[in-house]
């Protein structure tokens, strides 16, 4: 047997396996993940007959058992699938001169055909094999959506698919995997418990023995809302380009929607029965979004050395992954490596869900088709020579002299302080001339500094001046621009709003008390320990120059807006976000980029959205305002601060 039709079995045995667990509301595996895996399989044999297939015609043997069997009106199908835009237009140019293109949800739930004679609702069938399924039709009648009489005589198949929302499931369901699971779990019990929790959102509609009952698409589904059901979303757009904008904007709003949605599905404005009865109809294609996981092949273990710290990424074989090709992902740690079994050669899921940079999730769900290696962790610091520390979430240097640790911390605390004077060249050369040390920039001298290459006097002089301007910082840029490992000024905020405000306080903190602050944990605690004990001097030395002093503790009669924090959503009319953000800091507040837990604001010129943004800030509490109401609350708040300053200012002077 050759290596192509080794790997066709093995495919054809996983897409089999994995085709059973989706339709019995099992899914093992993501939906882009099977995907990826049929593509395959279609590239390799696309005559293969597991192609043809639709969900599995032995459910009984799978547990899904008690039912009665039924046949479905209109065969259901499979749709063929465009993963990218290229894909759609070459659909699009098969079905030469179209007036409109009708687009629906795709939706993500499990599909029924509801069958009625004269009017009335006789059958519910799920999907089964595609020709017969299973009859659900008492636990169909308790679904929200499920219209038991129509208000004519009519007797034909209507397609829907039954959803769980994402409130139900949160609050009821939340031990099955996702909404899909658990709807294709609930609407198959033999008591039918749970039924009313699921909804059917209808698509399609056919008549018994009238192919030309339906003529045009649009028209069926303004007739199926005439009958009381309630349709998926469904636009009409003239060209192919419209329906990929149309997809890039519903890929960003998906989150926000109270069902999931993988998808759109793209049709022929015109009905074609005989195309609907095909096992895959021409005339229509799910358009889907770009997939959040994919699968790759681990190529190479580089190691990213920043500081201290070696963090191992992933050279991968590259592949499309939201809508960007990837070619590498993190890693994280060396128990990441460990925990997932990974090796050069390893077949790995890889995820980019909501994330700038892709990670490696884990194995996929399928074996190696060639040789595979260990991956060779560091042993030694490729500066000082040191032995490196695998502390398992951490791989360092545990050199506090280390060359490479100093000069980063120098460069960091150029960065956090923003000396724009001061470039990456010139502090090499600071470096390399025995500046190794923050306190000791500020012993530099004009004639020392002119003497380097391309300087002189006058852009000596202009270097000086700015590195000897008097900061004063907060305590969280302070200790932000030391450079511990992975704690940035954002992370150090949270302390000090914690009430760790001074540095006196900072360094009586134990571990357990900075464990405690929320969002931190032990082992950021451990880092941030570790390293305000070991930059304890040099912190002390560059106080002791007078040129950076840290500010006092905010009052919440100076500061009326301290310990609360704004996140600003979409652009403001009356200003610039950067100038939003100043001004709340300038009231004591701290800026986020996102909602969280203990958000006090969410700003928005559109309150009343369903984004995802303000979804979530509603299901945490969180107050949204819009741009009026946060220039009113920052101008009260900006008059009280200015009368206490001036009530300070006549106690001092009277």
């Amino acid at each position: 047997m050759n290596s192509n039709q080794k790997r066709i079995d093995e495919l054809e045995k996983l897409v089999q396996k994995y085709q059973v667990s989706y339709y019995n509301g099992e899914a093992e595996i993501s939906d882009s993940e099977f995907d990826l895996l049929w593509d395959e399989l279609k590239k390799l044999n696309p005559d293969s007959d597991i192609l043809k297939k639709v969900g599995t015609s032995d459910l009984t043997a799978h547990g899904v058992d008690g039912f009665p069997k039924a046949k479905h009106l209109i065969p259901m199908g499979s749709q063929e699938k465009a993963s990218n835009p290229e894909e759609l237009l070459a659909w699009a140019k098969k079905q030469g001169e179209q007036k409109k293109f009708v687009v629906q949800f795709k939706l993500d739930g499990a599909s029924l055909e509801l069958q009625y004679e004269k009017g009335v609702l006789v059958k519910a069938v799920t999907r089964g094999d595609g020709i017969i399924g299973d009859d659900i039709t008492a636990n169909a009648k308790k679904m929200s959506g499920a219209v038991h009489k129509l208000d004519i005589m009519w007797t034909g198949g209507i397609r829907g698919e039954v959803i769980m929302t994402h409130n139900v499931w949160k609050n009821k369901y939340p031990a099955n995997a996702n909404c899909r699971n658990a709807a294709n779990g609930i609407m198959r019990r033999k008591d039918g418990e749970g039924c009313h929790d699921l909804n059917l959102i209808v698509y399609d509609a056919s008549a018994s023995n009238d192919d030309s009952f339906f003529d045009n698409e649009l028209k069926k589904i303004e007739w199926l809302s005439k009958r009381s059901f309630q349709t998926a979303v469904t636009k009409t757009f003239s060209t192919a380009q419209e329906v990929i904008d149309y997809r890039n904007k519903i890929a960003k709003e998906r989150d926000s929607l109270s069902f999931d949605i993988d998808g759109l599905v793209v049709k022929n404005i015109e009905t074609d029965m005989s195309d609907l009865r095909k096992t895959r109809p021409e005339k229509q294609i799910a358009f889907k979004f770009e997939p959040e996981a994919a699968f790759s092949t681990l190529r190479e273990v580089i190691w990213s050395e920043s500081g201290a710290t070696y963090t191992p990424i992933g050279v991968i074989d590259p592949v499309r992954l939201a809508g960007t090709t990837v070619k590498r992902a993190n890693l994280n740690n060396p128990d990441m490596i460990r925990s997932m079994g990974l090796k050069i050669g390893s077949t790995v899921s890889v995820v980019k869900r909501g994330e700038i940079i892709p990670k490696i999730e884990g194995l996929a769900p399928l074996s190696n088709s060639e040789e595979t290696s260990e991956i060779i962790f560091p042993k030694t610091c490729g500066v000082c020579n040191n032995d490196l520390v695998d502390a398992g979430t951490r791989l360092y240097c545990p050199n506090p002299q280390c060359p490479k640790r100093l000069l980063h911390r120098l460069e960091k605390w150029v960065s956090v302080l923003d000396i724009r004077e001061l470039g990456e060249k010139l502090i090499r050369q600071l470096f390399e001339n025995d500046i190794k040390h923050i306190h000791q920039l500020y012993t530099i001298q004009i004639q020392e500094l002119a003497n380097y290459d391309r300087m002189g006097d006058i852009s000596a002089a202009k270097v000086i001046r700015h590195i000897q301007t008097k900061r004063e910082l907060s305590l969280a840029k302070f200790v932000a621009g030391f450079d511990l490992e992975n704690v940035a000024e954002t992370t150090m905020e949270k302390i000090t709003s914690a009430g760790f405000d001074t540095l006196i306080k900072l360094r009586k903190a134990t571990k357990e008390d900075l464990a405690d602050v929320y969002g931190l944990g032990e082992i950021t605690a451990s880092i941030i320990m570790e390293g305000l004990k070991e930059c304890s001097d040099e912190m002390d030395a560059v106080l002791k120059t007078n040129v950076i002093s840290i500010a006092a503790p905010q009052s919440k009669e100076m500061f009326p807006l301290f310990g609360h924090t704004f996140c600003f959503t979409g652009e403001l009319k009356s200003m610039k976000r950067g100038e939003a953000e100043e001004k709340i800091r300038a009231l004591g507040a701290l800026s986020k980029n996102s909602v969280v837990k203990g958000l006090s604001y969410l700003v928005t010129n559109d309150p009343a959205s369903g984004s995802s943004k303000n979804k979530k800030a509603r299901e945490l509490g969180i107050a949204v305002i819009g741009e009026d109401e946060f220039l009113a609350l920052i101008q009260s708040k900006s008059e009280n601060a200015e009368k206490t300053a001036a009530a300070l200012q006549g106690e001092l002077f009277n």
